[in-house]
C-alpha cells in the first residue's frame, strides 16, 4: 500500500510540475479583426501574461491564413509604418500586450472569410520550442478609437 502512495504521489507531483511549466503564458483578452471578404490580410489582437520565467514569442502560426507575422509599429519622422520582427520578449511575471497602435501578429493571405462572432485558432511558438494554440473571437474593431489610430495597409 506504501508502495502504490509512494508511486501516486510521484506522479501527482511530476504532473504538477509539467503543467506549471506548460501553463506559464497565458491569454487573457484577444479578438482577431474583422473584415470585409474582399479584404485578404487582418491582424490579430491579444494579452499574455508570462506567470514562469522569461519567453520569447518568436512566431504564430493559423490554419485559415497563408502567414502569420509579428509586427510592430515604428514612428519615422512622423510617419508610422509596420515593420515585421524576429520575436517579443515577455519578462517573468509581466505582461505582453498586442494592441492596435503598437506590437501585433498580422495574418496575411487569409483563405476564407473570417466570420464575426466565429472562434480561430492561432498557435504560438516559444523560443524554448513550446507550442501553445489559443482561441480567438472575430469582432469588429473597436469603433470609439478608430479615428485615433493610423490605418495601414499591405
Amino acid at each position: 500500500m506504501k508502495q502504490k502512495f509512494k508511486q501516486l504521489f510521484n506522479i501527482v507531483l511530476l504532473s504538477s510540475f509539467s503543467l506549471t511549466a506548460f501553463g506559464q503564458v497565458t491569454l487573457t483578452d484577444g479578438y482577431i479583426r474583422a473584415v470585409p471578404a474582399s479584404v485578404p490580410n487582418t491582424a490579430a489582437y491579444m494579452t499574455l501574461e508570462n506567470h514562469g520565467s522569461p519567453v520569447r514569442l518568436v512566431a504564430v502560426s493559423a490554419a485559415f491564413a497563408k502567414e502569420a507575422q509579428l509586427h510592430t509599429l515604428v514612428d519615422e519622422a512622423g510617419l508610422i509604418s509596420m515593420r515585421q520582427v524576429e520575436g517579443f520578449d515577455i519578462d517573468s511575471h509581466s505582461t505582453l500586450v498586442l494592441s492596435q497602435t503598437g506590437d501585433h501578429i498580422m495574418l496575411l493571405g487569409l483563405k476564407k472569410p473570417l466570420i464575426e462572432g466565429s472562434n480561430l485558432a492561432l498557435t504560438l511558438h516559444f523560443d524554448d520550442g513550446r507550442e501553445q494554440m489559443i482561441s480567438l473571437p472575430v469582432k469588429l474593431q473597436d469603433r470609439s478609437t478608430n479615428a485615433e489610430h493610423h490605418h495601414h495597409h499591405h
